[in-house]
């Protein structure tokens, strides 16, 4: 989902603090949840509150850590995204951050602080190398399907070996492999380098294996309103064989087929045994 700047002002903060109970005893969440609390009625635990307030509720992680811990203290946010669904879809700065790309590298920098010196030099200018692999990576074009005539072709169309990269969305690693696609034409046919680009858009984000090659295969299909489509993905995880069971030269196999590729038996195994 494409993310929309939401820049909250100190005025849009204070409306919404002068809706709360001041008589109240607050507990801000650190870090810039303190700066709510002070405008209210501060302390400096979640035992000396009566309500624990948070400057913003997205996937509720934080909310439910403290619920665990104090499930008789009342939780609120500033913003709760699970309940103001005009807020979907949008990345909230506010006040007491810093803008964009320098306030994301801060938080790599405190991670790195976590495990090293960030100080030292082989690791001062690594957040903002870190941001910008991030920001080219995962910012994959979009791009025309551009399609044509088939002119009475009706046969197996087949691309493989197209190499690929993602991250593994379960521990930022990065996997990458092959990926092996057909489509048996009905009416139309794609720009070969479509089914390339097809691979790669789905590819490069946050991702597991699994779901890209269902991704790859009914974004074609829907596309090209085909036959059938098949597609293959072989990939090396380095979340697997540098950590975990520490497994090298291990690979994954997906697979799906749609259409005729499912249902035909014979026309499956003519693109395994090409693919081979």
């Amino acid at each position: 989902m494409e993310q929309k700047n939401g820049s909250i002002t100190w005025s849009f903060i204070k409306e919404r603090l002068d809706r709360l109970d001041k008589s109240k005893k607050y507990y801000g969440v650190p870090r810039g949840d303190q700066y709510l609390s002070s405008y209210l009625n501060p302390v400096d635990s979640p035992e000396e509150a009566d309500i624990i307030i948070d400057d913003l509720i997205d996937s509720g992680k934080t909310r439910d850590t403290f619920k665990e811990k104090y499930p008789n203290k009342p939780f609120i946010a500033l913003i709760n995204k699970q309940e103001e669904t005009e807020w979907e879809g949008v990345w909230i700065e506010f006040p007491w951050e810093q803008k964009g790309e320098v306030d994301v590298e801060d938080h790599v920098r405190r991670i790195l602080q976590y495990f090293d010196d960030p100080n030292r030099e082989g690791l001062k200018e690594t957040p903002k190398r870190y941001i910008k692999f991030l920001t080219e990576f995962l910012n994959t074009p979009d791009f025309n399907f551009t399609t044509f005539d088939s002119e009475g072709m009706d046969q197996m169309i087949i691309q493989t070996n197209i190499p690929f990269y993602s991250l593994c969305e379960h521990h930022i690693a990065p996997f990458h492999g092959t990926a092996h696609v057909a489509y048996i034409p009905n009416g139309k046919i794609v720009g070969l380098s479509k089914l390339a680009r097809t691979v790669d858009y789905y590819a490069r984000n946050f991702q597991n294996q699994e779901r890209i090659t269902t991704q790859v295969a009914e974004k074609l299909m829907e596309e090209l309103d085909a036959k059938g489509v098949a597609v293959v993905l072989t990939a090396q995880h380095l979340c697997m064989s540098m950590r975990g069971v520490k497994k090298h030269d291990t690979y994954t196999t997906t697979s799906k087929m749609l259409g005729v590729f499912k249902d035909d038996l014979n026309a499956r195994q003519e693109f395994l045994n090409l693919i081979k």
